[in-house]
């Protein structure tokens, strides 16, 4: 076994687990889930039946990612992040009878590349989180979040940019359109709501 889990984890044996990757304390990792290399999944954390996660991803302690959700490589998922599964969650249905698993469709979260999702916010699906955008400690986000997106609040709304560094960007005053990351240099170019490396 080229992995850590620490003996009081569930991993169910189907559950794919990437070399170098480490399960802590009392996490749940469910059937069929998939974890690249170099992941750490924290205490209490929990990864759904046929979960899916890149490389180098971080779940901290007690996070809940629900299926079918979709991580990128080096996604960060904050302590008590929550990724929902379900529209129209209930327990029973109309007639008063306990649903299972086969009586509702399940929708997912996507997470692209290098994406962070801070404290104890909650990802609503089926929402799609653009790469290396940051949401905000305990925002609520209902809408897809674009590429390199800062969003912020209940409900989530964008108030900026951020770098691969994860600062806030600055747009150049002698340039309309064009962010720079006051940590790196790195400028980005936004065109039509869309932002993106400058080539």
């Amino acid at each position: 076994m080229n992995y850590r889990v620490q003996p009081t984890a569930q991993v169910d044996e189907s559950a794919e687990i990437g070399a170098g990757s480490s399960v802590w304390e009392l996490a749940q990792i469910r059937e069929g889930a998939r974890l690249g290399e170099g992941c750490v999944v924290g205490r209490g954390a929990y990864v759904g039946t046929g979960v899916t996660m890149g490389d180098n991803c971080k779940l901290q302690n007690y996070a809940l990612v629900y299926e079918p959700a979709e991580l990128g490589d080096g996604v960060f998922i904050g302590p008590a992040v929550v990724l929902t599964n379900d529209h129209n969650p209930r327990s029973v249905d109309p007639e008063g009878k306990q649903k299972r698993g086969g009586d509702w469709e399940a929708v997912g979260v996507q997470i692209a590349d290098g994406a962070s999702i801070g404290a104890r916010s909650v990802c609503v699906a089926p929402v799609r989180i653009g790469r290396w955008s940051m949401v905000a400690a305990g925002a609520v986000v209902t809408k897809d979040v674009p590429d390199f997106a800062l969003v912020v609040g209940v409900p989530a709304r964008q108030i900026g940019w951020v770098g691969k560094v994860g600062v806030r960007l600055v747009e150049r005053a002698d340039e309309s359109g064009v962010w720079e990351c006051p940590q790196t240099g790195a400028v980005y170019v936004e065109k039509d709501g869309v932002l993106d490396e400058r080539s």
